[in-house]
């Protein structure tokens, strides 16, 4: 059934694929980003098209609009950039889960939220499942983005219990690919870039310390499904995908596939950076028959694949 959908932080990372999936789909697709970590470029080709819609806002600010879907991606989502203006960064979450709650509210829309996997913080439970309630630091320099997080999913399922709101909740971790901002501090782009230009590749302390890294379009597909899943299954859910690696693998895999001359350093860990990130996504498989498809070579080839051309 066509729908008119909303997604906020549309011309980001994550965003644009979204948009790319659901404007193929035939829906009536409004794209929202204030530009701060999005840019136009990853939506410019959608741009002629009539189901399409490009709209500059910052979701600090209230907006009205008619939709029939929400989906909430708005908020800096790597270190470097919400550690940037980390107030704005616990406004943008807080501020901008009332702004669209409310709209669902209003319109009577199903509205889900983008949540991360850093409401973990830095996990003492391995894998982690989403009755784990985390190991998290209310005051470090992470903060701004954990503890927004967190408390949009307080607001999310405040509104569905209070006001009937038709919520989903995901939690999302590593997710990789096309389109990932060049200079977004990730581990993933930065190792590319450095080993595209056969720079040093800085890993933080021994590097032993472990990531899940999933492939772009997999993560998409886990959100679309959860969307439009059961009524009874609103989340909080895991998508990302269970493969384990470590810091020091992933460097290695890069410079191997690239056949760059770079070279490892190595550098102090930062604060509250986690020793262990792993999903747990046996429930997304129970109730939205998801598991990811694509290894983590493939998705490698085609994100190098991308980076290469930019630069």
């Amino acid at each position: 059934m066509k729908c008119s959908i909303l997604i906020t932080g549309g011309a980001g990372f994550l965003g644009s694929h979204l948009c790319d999936r659901l404007v193929a789909e035939g829906h009536d697709v409004l794209c929202l980003d204030n530009f701060f970590t999005g840019g136009k470029r990853n939506v410019s080709h959608l741009l002629g098209r009539p189901n399409f819609e490009l709209i500059r806002h910052d979701l600090v600010q209230p907006i009205f609009l008619e939709v029939d879907q929400i989906y909430n991606l708005a908020c800096p989502a790597s270190p470097i950039h919400y550690q940037y203006n980390p107030v704005k960064t616990v406004k943008t979450s807080v501020m901008g889960a009332i702004h669209m709650l409310g709209l669902a509210k209003r319109v009577k829309a199903r509205i889900l939220q983008a949540s991360t996997s850093e409401v973990y913080g830095d996990p003492a439970v391995h894998p982690q499942k989403e009755d784990y309630r985390g190991n998290v630091n209310t005051i470090g320099i992470r903060s701004c983005y954990d503890e927004g997080k967190r408390c949009a999913e307080t607001l999310f399922f405040d509104y569905h219990r209070q006001n009937k709101v038709d919520i989903r909740v995901v939690r999302i971790f590593n997710t990789y690919g096309p389109r990932m901002h060049p200079n977004d501090g990730r581990v993933v782009s930065n190792f590319i870039v450095k080993a595209l230009k056969n720079q040093d590749i800085t890993v933080f302390g021994d590097g032993t310390q472990t990531r899940s890294f999933c492939y772009v379009d997999d993560l998409i597909e886990g959100m679309i499904r959860m969307m439009n899943g059961p009524d009874n299954f609103i989340g909080p859910v895991n998508l990302g995908n269970p493969g384990e690696f470590s810091i020091l693998e992933l460097a290695e895999k890069i410079i191997e596939i690239t056949h760059s001359k770079s070279k490892l350093v190595h550098d102090p860990l930062p604060q509250d950076d986690p020793r262990q990130r792993q999903p747990d996504i046996t429930l997304a498989g129970e109730k939205l028959g998801w598991k990811p498809e694509t290894g983590l070579e493939e998705g490698l080839k085609k994100t190098i694949e991308y980076f290469d051309e930019i630069l």
